[in-house]
C-alpha cells in the first residue's frame, strides 16, 4: 500500500512549523487518518498536539537529516501503523539525499516550500544551491512576512528561473493571502526573425501555440525534435516532435505539429533533427480541423538533447 508524504521544506523561523500545525488542526485535512510527523528542523516555535482535530498523530524529532536511514523511517511507520506521512525538513540539507533513502512505498503527494520574504533574497545570493533545491521540486512556494517593502517581482523571479510550474502565494503580516498573478514573460523572443526555441523550451513553445496559434501565423521558428511519421503522414510530411510530461511519468506523450518536406521520406523515426520552418495556420486531415502546419526550410540531422524528456 502506497504511503503519501507531505514534504514541508525551508528555512528555519519561514513558517513551516506553524503551517503543519494550522493544517493538522484543519477536519478538511485531518479526518482522523493515522499520521507520522518527521521533524527535522526545531525553531522557536512548537507543536502543540493537544490543538490537532483528532488524537492520530505522532511526532517523531530526529536529530540528523543526513543520518536517518530507510530502515529507520520503515520502522516507524510500522510502529505507529502510520497511513500517511508529514515532514519537517532541514532547510539546510538537501531534499533530494532525504527523498533517496524513503521506503519503496512512501510516494511523495505534495511538496510546499516555505520562505521569510524579506530574508529570501539574502539565502538567493549566499545560499544559491539550497534555493535550488528547495523550489526547484516544489509544487508551491509560500512567502510569509509580506509587507510593503517586500518587492513581489524580485521574489517571483527568483521563483520563476528555478520553477516555472509552481503556485506562488505571498501572506501579508495579518494572515491575508494572496496568489501571485505576474505574468510570466516567454524565455523566447516571438517578435525576432527567427523564433529559437532551447532545448528545455519546447514544451513551454508546444503549449503557448497550442493556446494561442494565432499570433504564431506566419512566424519563422527553428527547434530541436524527434523525427515522427504517421502511417496516414504524406510523403512530404513529418512530425518533429518531443516526448513531453505534462505532471508525471505515466502522462508522458509525443508532441508536435505536421511539417511539410520535400525529404521527409528520407528521415529515420527518432532521429534527432534541427527544423528552420514557416509556420501557418490552416485546415490540415491529420488534425481533421485547423492548426499549426510547418514548412520547413532547412532540416538537419542535430545532436541528442540534453533531456529525452522535457516538463512544462
Amino acid at each position: 500500500m502506497a504511503i503519501p508524504v507531505y514534504s514541508f521544506t525551508g528555512f528555519l523561523d519561514s513558517g513551516k512549523t506553524r503551517f503543519i500545525q494550522e493544517t493538522l488542526e484543519d477536519r478538511r485535512f485531518n479526518a482522523g487518518e493515522k499520521t507520522l510527523l518527521l521533524v527535522f528542523e526545531e525553531g522557536e516555535e512548537e507543536y502543540q498536539p493537544e490543538k490537532f482535530s483528532a488524537s492520530n498523530v505522532y511526532i517523531e524529532v530526529l536529530d540528523d537529516q543526513d543520518a536517518v536511514t530507510l530502515e529507520e523511517l520503515d520502522a516507524l511507520q510500522r510502529k505507529y501503523k502510520a497511513q500517511r506521512i508529514c515532514v519537517e525538513l532541514n532547510g539546510m540539507k538537501t531534499i533530494s539525499d532525504f527523498y533517496a533513502k524513503l521506503p519503496d512505498s512512501w510516494v511523495i503527494y505534495q511538496e510546499i516550500m516555505f520562505a521569510d520574504a524579506r530574508t529570501f533574497p539574502m539565502y538567493n545570493a549566499n545560499m544559491r544551491s539550497l534555493v535550488v533545491d528547495k523550489v526547484g521540486g516544489c509544487e508551491m512556494v509560500v512567502f510569509n512576512r509580506v509587507d510593503s517593502s517586500v518587492d513581489k517581482m524580485a521574489l517571483h523571479k527568483i521563483v520563476r528561473a528555478l520553477n516555472r510550474r509552481c503556485d506562488i502565494v505571498y501572506e501579508d503580516p495579518t494572515g491575508e493571502v494572496e496568489y501571485d498573478q505576474i505574468e510570466d514573460p516567454l524565455p523566447f523572443d516571438i517578435n525576432a526573425d527567427v523564433i529559437e526555441i532551447q532545448d528545455n523550451d519546447y514544451a513551454l513553445w508546444y503549449q503557448d501555440i497550442s493556446d494561442d496559434m494565432q499570433k504564431y501565423s506566419g512566424k519563422t521558428i527553428r527547434f530541436k525534435a524527434q523525427v515522427a511519421r504517421p502511417k496516414k503522414a504524406e510523403k512530404d510530411a513529418f512530425i518533429p516532435g518531443r516526448f513531453v510530461m505534462t505532471c508525471c511519468v505515466e502522462d508522458i506523450q509525443f508532441m508536435g505539429f505536421i511539417c511539410q518536406w520535400k525529404d521527409a521520406d528520407k528521415l529515420t523515426l527518432r532521429d534527432w533533427v534541427t527544423v528552420t520552418a514557416r509556420i501557418s495556420l490552416r485546415y490540415h486531415k491529420m488534425y481533421k480541423k485547423m492548426g499549426p502546419v510547418l514548412t520547413a526550410l532547412e532540416v538537419v540531422p542535430a545532436e541528442k538533447a540534453e533531456q529525452d524528456v522535457v516538463t512544462f
